[in-house]
């Protein structure tokens, strides 16, 4: 099979950044399903991989988000057979889906939407599981408590990215009143397309903002973009006991006391952690994937994919990182699968 990776850590503009090579088809066994790779998707992870690469002459297959076909299933399989098509976000910890092929363990994986493309349904898994869990189980939002979410207020900063964009479809599934950051013409008709209440500039200070739209505090935050820089701002438009997620790792100390007066909590979400330690509950992102995409077919969630880079080459994923890296991609970055 052919598979696109890199040896060694190296800045986006490097030539020869990626090289393809083959390998041998690896053989799914225990609760592992094979599938063939027919679309793809980038993410901030990607870039974030790439850049702590060890430089120990290992090849390192990026890329977790996929669509495809079930080729073949382990032993103790029980929820795919092959002929399957199915999406997923595959584990961090093991090769990605640069590849025409890639062995996954079929607890994070769920059916695809029937009403997607390969390549359009690899733009999701991995937002929707960050955004459901960060909502739903971090900061324990009700999603089918409409009416006891109505009036709370939900803040997305950095509501045109990946997370952000299914995190705002999300909240307003659950009923909230969603506040989305974005700074560009447009980034704010994206955000507001897919349901934003109210949109405000993150280049701005965001207590300023808010008051400008008549709010002082809100009830949840979900924070796609740097933590370093929100911290202190998001302690102080935090309502008493409310919650606040991040995506993004924090590069310096903050003080969490600030949080202290108002028994608000802070938490982080990291949507590799069931598959990377192996949880017992690691079966919720199938559920949660499944639930998704019953919700894209019946048209209540809108596709976040936004521009498609076709075929899955070298080249083409080189540029897609500079894109990511630049902080100005808006949704979802796509490709065909190298098994499409």
């Amino acid at each position: 099979m052919k598979a696109i990776g890199l040896y060694k850590a190296a800045p986006v503009d490097t030539d020869g950044l990626f090289s393809e090579i083959d390998m041998e088809v690896p053989k799914a066994e225990g609760r592992d399903i094979l599938v063939r790779v027919k679309g793809v998707a980038v993410n901030p992870v990607d870039f974030k991989v790439r850049r702590g690469k060890a430089d120990d002459g290992n090849f390192k297959i990026l890329g977790w988000d996929a669509a495809g076909v079930v080729e073949a299933v382990g032993a103790d399989v029980t929820l795919f057979r092959p002929g399957d098509e199915v999406w997923y976000a595959g584990d961090v910890t093991r090769s990605g889906s640069n590849t025409q092929f890639q062995l996954v363990d079929e607890r994070i994986v769920a059916p695809k939407p029937k009403s997607l493309g390969f390549a359009d349904a690899a733009a999701l898994p991995l937002t929707a599981i960050t955004a459901w869990e960060a909502l739903f189980d971090r900061m324990m939002i009700d999603r089918n408590a409409k009416d006891a979410n109505a009036g709370k207020t939900l803040l997305v900063i950095g509501g045109a990215g990946g997370v952000g964009s299914i995190a705002i479809q999300l909240g307003k599934l659950a009923g909230l009143t969603v506040i989305a950051t974005a700074s560009r013409p447009e980034t704010i008709d994206w955000v507001k397309d897919l349901g934003a209440d109210q949109v405000i500039n993150h280049r701005n200070p965001l207590n300023d903002e808010l008051k400008a739209i008549g709010f002082t505090h809100v009830d949840y935050i979900l924070c796609t973009s740097e933590t370093d820089q929100y911290f202190d701002v998001m302690a102080e438009i935090i309502t008493p006991q409310g919650r606040i997620a991040t995506i993004t790792e924090a590069k310096e100390n903050h003080n969490v006391d600030l949080l202290k007066a108002k028994s608000a909590s802070f938490s982080y979400e990291f949507m590799f952690t069931r598959s990377m330690f192996q949880t017992p509950d690691m079966i919720e992102q199938h559920k949660l994937l499944s639930i998704v995409a019953d919700l894209i077919d019946a048209g209540t969630l809108k596709n976040t994919a936004n521009e498609s880079f076709g075929a899955l080459t070298p080249e083409s994923l080189r540029k897609a990182h500079a894109l990511l890296e630049s902080g100005k991609a808006i949704g979802k970055i796509t490709f065909d699968g190298l098994g499409a």
